[in-house]
This record gives C-alpha cells, sequence and structure tokens, in this order.
C-alpha cells in the first residue's frame, strides 16, 4: 500500500461546487485505473467514477451530467469535478488506485459536507 494524496473536501451549500484531487506516488499510475468511491453516513462505499488508462470515464447514474473525472498523469493526480451539488452527496470520498496484479491503493477519505 502506497499512500494517497487526497485533498478538496468541505462544506459546501446545494447547488455549490468543490473538486477533489488524489496524487499517487505509483511510477505506474498512468497504467492504472482511478476510482472515486463514496461512503454516505449509514451506507456502504460504493463506486462514483473511475476513469481507465486510455482516459475512458465511467459515472453512475446518479452523478452523470454533474461530475466528471479526469486524470492528469504528468502530475499522478486525478480530480473530480463536483457540480450542482445535493445533501445526498454528503459522504466520505475515497480515491483508489489499481493495476490489476500489481496494486490496489486506498486514499485515507476526504468529507464532502452539502448543507445550508
Amino acid at each position: 500500500q502506497v499512500p494517497l494524496v487526497e485533498s478538496g473536501g468541505g462544506l459546501v451549500q446545494p447547488g455549490g461546487s468543490l473538486t477533489l484531487s488524489c496524487t499517487s506516488s505509483r511510477s505506474t499510475f498512468s497504467l492504472a485505473t482511478i476510482g472515486w468511491y463514496h461512503q454516505p453516513p449509514g451506507k456502504q462505499r460504493e463506486l462514483v467514477a473511475n476513469i481507465d488508462s486510455s482516459g475512458v470515464t465511467n459515472l453512475r447514474e446518479f452523478v452523470k451530467g454533474r461530475f466528471t473525472i479526469s486524470r492528469d498523469n504528468a502530475k499522478n493526480t486525478v480530480f473530480l469535478q463536483m457540480s450542482d451539488l445535493k445533501p445526498e452527496d454528503t459522504a466520505v470520498y475515497y480515491c483508489n488506485v489499481y493495476l490489476k496484479w500489481e496494486y490496489d491503493d486506498w486514499g485515507q477519505g476526504t468529507q464532502v459536507t452539502v448543507s445550508s
């Protein structure tokens, strides 16, 4: 397990925006699939979005049109741009960096709270 550095969480009003970032020190980061997961209070962790090594993205239906996932391989960083945030987006957000047969790294989580 190699530490991931997550940042960008916080408190935001409904309709607001936040951008989460996650930086890895893996030398093969560009080959990895990166995912953002969230864990709402009292619920299980679930996938929000992911992006593979080719840049193909997958977003869950409940964030389509509101969230964007992107990566900057030169900086070993992945971003989750969140807009039109809703109270139900309140959760701890986790970054995952996965390369089959090699590693499966998780971040420590960053809290996002959407409340007026």
